[in-house]
């Protein structure tokens, strides 16, 4: 299934969604089956809310942590380097500031090192 539109509240497509649902509506999809020829209308609604703390970061943003990159991923390898990372050889990893990589893919990279 494949979705087309997404249409925020109060565009045409979702006003009579907007009626029935207020505020807690989010938005209106458009999707479609090509294989069962069937356009779908889903609606995503709130439904409950609450109070919410975000979790503490994993590290400060100014600590390093060690990235691996296979040797042939030149374009992650570029990518660490243009945010000021470099490669310790003892480590065989690339070290960067974490506040440089958090929020991109290269933040799953991370290598936690353990104390033995």
């Amino acid at each position: 299934m494949k979705t087309r539109s997404k249409l925020k509240p109060g565009q045409n497509g979702t006003k009579k969604y907007l009626a029935r649902y207020g505020d807690a509506l989010v938005c209106v999809r458009y999707r479609y089956d090509e294989q069962k020829r069937k356009q779908f209308k889903t609606v995503e609604i709130i439904v409950s809310e609450s109070d919410w703390e975000p979790p503490a970061a994993k590290y400060p943003e100014s600590t390093l942590v060690g990235l691996a990159i296979g040797f042939k991923e030149t374009s992650l390898q570029s990518q660490v380097k243009a945010v000021g990372g470099r490669w310790d050889k003892n480590k065989k990893l690339w070290i960067v500031p974490y506040g440089c990589i958090k929020g991109t893919k290269l933040e799953k990279l991370i290598v936690l090192e353990t104390k033995q």
